[in-house]
C-alpha cells in the first residue's frame, strides 16, 4: 500500500542513523486507528481493511517508499550523561507533508531490536502503547503541542517484563524526532561539521525563517528555548507531570514526547512525583521549568562552536539566552494564569498583582489539598455568581473568603459592564478543563485492555478525553478524583 513519503532525514543526514527493518510479528491485530489524524496527514487509508492496516502498522508489510531507520542520540538521564542511547525500540519509517503543509514523522515504537537496543528486546506491551494514545490525544484536545498516536497493533506474542504481557506496536506521529540528545550525540561522537549539518537541517525543517539570520544558530537556540518555555507553562497550567525530562525526551520542535511515567496531578502539590524511578524528585511538578532550563543549557553547549569562533564570546551569547529562559517561562505562565483566573491584565502594576493573586490561590489549594482541575473549573462557576460548587471543595476554610474578595476586587478593576461575569465564566471554561486523564481511570482502561482484552473502557475514556472542556453528564465519572488510597500508592513506569 503506497504512502506519500518524502524521507528528508534519510536523504539529508547520512551517518545520523542506522538502517534497520522491523521484526516480523506472528498475528498482528489492529487495536486502534486514528482516522482523523490519518485524514489530517493526507494518508490514503480511510477505506483500508483492518487486516491491511494491522500488517502495515506492525511493520509486517511496510508501505512503498518506507525507509526504516533507528536514529542516533545521546542523553542526560537523571543528570547523568549516557553517550549512546538512540532508538532502541523505535524506527522512523518515513515522513509525509500533511494537509497544512507541515512535515511530519511517522515512526514505529516497539518494533524490535535495533543497533541501539543495549541488550533490550526492542518490544513494547499493550498497556503502555495504549497509554500513549490516551495521554497524547488528551494533550492534543487540551491544546498542548504533542506527538500523537496514529495506530496501535497487538503483535500476537508476549513480551517479558516482571511477568508476560501482551505485545503491541505504536505508530507515533511527530513534527520530528530531533531531540536535545540528538545534538549531544554528534557533539560527543562527531565533528563540528556534523553538528552544523544537523542544526542546518533542523532550522530548514522547523524554523526556515532563521536561515538568513546574522547568527542563525544563536537564534535557533533562542526559538527552541521559547517553544519550551511556552510548552512547560502549558503543562503546569493543567497539572501535567512528564516524569522523565531527560535530554533525550526534549524535542526541539516543542512537542511533548514520550508518555511513560507521566501523570496528571490531582490534589495540588508542587512537589508531586509519580514516576517509580524518580526517587529524588528531580522531575517533580514544580521542578519542570528549572529542568527545562538545564536541558536547554546542554543544547547550548553543543552549539557553542557554531555560535561564535571565539569560545568566550559564544558562551556569553548562549548564556544570555539560557539566563533569559525563566523570564520567558514566567511570561507564558502568567499569561496562562490570567486566562485561568478570568483576567485580561488591564491594571496598573498588573504583573506583580496577578502573580501574587495566583500564587496565593495555589497556596490555598496546597494547604487544603484541593483537586487542582476541579478548583479551577469551579472558580468559573464563582465568576458567574454560583460559589457553592467551589465552596464544597474548601469545607470550613476562611482563607477562601479572603482570597475571593481579593479576586473580586481584581476582576472589578477591569470590568466595564454588568454582563461581564457570564462572559468571564465562559472564557474561563474554555481554558480550564472539566476533564483530564484521571490516573485511576487510565489504569482501569489499560488493565481491561491488557488483562482481559476488553477495549471498551479504553474507547469510552478516549472519547471523553477528546472533549475536555465540555460538561457532559454522561462523562461525569471521568471527572471524579481518585480515592486517596489509590493516589497514595500510585506509581508510573517508563513502559519499557
Amino acid at each position: 500500500m503506497p504512502l506519500p513519503f518524502d524521507n528528508s532525514y534519510v536523504r539529508d543526514l547520512p551517518g545520523f542513523y542506522q538502517r534497520c527493518p522491523p521484526v516480523t510479528v506472528p498475528a498482528p491485530l489492529l487495536l486502534f486507528f486514528n482516522r482523523g489524524l490519518a485524514e489530517e496527514l493526507g494518508l490514503p487509508l480511510i477505506g483500508a481493511e483492518d487486516d491491511a492496516l494491522a500488517a502495515m502498522f506492525s511493520g509486517n508489510a511496510l508501505p512503498e517508499c518506507a525507509e526504516p531507520i533507528a536514529q542516533a542520540y545521546s542523553g542526560h538521564q537523571f543528570g547523568q550523561f549516557n553517550p549512546q542511547l538512540g532508538d532502541g525500540r523505535a524506527l522512523l519509517i518515513g515522513e509525509v507533508i500533511d494537509r497544512h503543509g507541515r512535515r511530519r514523522d511517522i515512526a514505529l515504537k516497539g518494533s524490535g531490536r535495533t543497533p541501539f537496543s543495549r541488550r533490550g528486546d526492542g518490544k513494547a506491551a499493550v498497556g503502555p502503547m495504549l497509554r500513549e494514545v490516551l495521554i497524547g490525544e488528551a494533550m492534543h484536545a487540551l491544546g498542548i503541542p504533542t506527538t500523537r498516536a496514529l495506530a496501535v497493533v497487538a503483535t500476537g506474542e508476549p513480551v517479558y517484563r516482571e511477568r508476560p504481557l501482551p505485545g503491541a506496536i505504536l505508530t507515533r506521529v511527530a513534527a520530528s524526532h530531533i531531540r536535545v540528545g540528538t545534538f549531544q550525540y554528534f557533539a560527543a561522537h562527531g565533528t563540528d561539521a556534523q553538528v552544523r549539518r544537523l542544526a542546518d537541517y533542523a532550522i530548514a525543517r522547523h524554523d526556515p525563517g532563521l536561515a538568513e539570520s546574522e547568527n542563525r544558530y544563536l537564534e535557533f537556540l533562542r526559538v527552541v528555548a521559547e517553544r519550551q518555555a511556552e510548552l512547560i507553562a502549558r503543562w503546569m497550567h493543567v497539572g501535567f507531570i512528564h516524569g522523565v525530562m531527560n535530554t533525550d525526551n526534549m524535542a526541539i520542535s516543542g512537542e511533548t514526547i514520550d508518555f511513560g511515567p507521566c501523570a496528571f496531578m490531582e490534589a495540588y502539590d508542587p512537589a508531586a512525583v509519580f514516576s517509580s524511578i524518580d526517587e529524588m524528585g528531580r522531575y517533580a511538578y514544580e521542578a519542570q521549568p528549572r529542568i527545562a532550563r538545564w536541558n536547554l543549557a546542554r543544547l547550548a553547549e553543543t552549539l557553542l562552536p557554531l555560535i561564535a569562533d571565539d569560545e568566550g564570546r559564544a558562551i556569553e551569547l548562549a548564556t544570555e539566552v539560557i539566563d533569559g529562559f525563566m523570564a520567558r517561562y514566567q511570561w507564558h505562565w502568567l499569561s496562562g494564569l490570567r486566562a485561568k483566573l478570568g483576567l485580561a491584565g488591564k491594571v496598573e502594576h498588573g504583573d506583580s498583582v496577578d502573580t501574587a493573586l495566583g500564587e496565593s490561590w495555589l497556596d490555598l489549594l496546597h494547604a487544603q489539598q484541593v483537586d487542582y482541575t476541579l478548583a479551577w473549573r469551579r472558580l468559573a462557576d464563582a465568576a458567574e455568581g454560583n460559589e457553592s460548587p467551589l465552596r464544597a471543595l474548601f469545607p470550613g476554610q476562611p482563607g477562601l473568603d479572603r482570597w475571593l474578595e481579593r479576586w473580586r476586587v481584581r476582576c472589578a478593576a477591569e470590568d466595564a459592564d454588568a454582563g461581564v461575569g457570564r462572559c468571564r465564566a465562559e472564557a474561563m471554561r474554555r481554558i480550564n478543563p472539566w476533564l483530564i486523564p484521571r490516573n485511576h481511570r487510565v489504569e482501569e482502561a489499560l488493565s481491561a485492555a491488557s488483562e482481559e482484552g476488553d477495549l471498551a473502557p479504553f474507547g469510552r475514556l478516549l472519547n471523553a478525553l477528546g472533549r475536555p472542556f465540555e460538561e457532559d453528564p454522561a462523562n461525569s465519572r471521568y471527572t471524579e478524583p481518585a480515592p486517596d488510597e489509590f493516589m497514595r500508592e500510585f506509581r508510573t513506569f517508563c513502559g519499557t
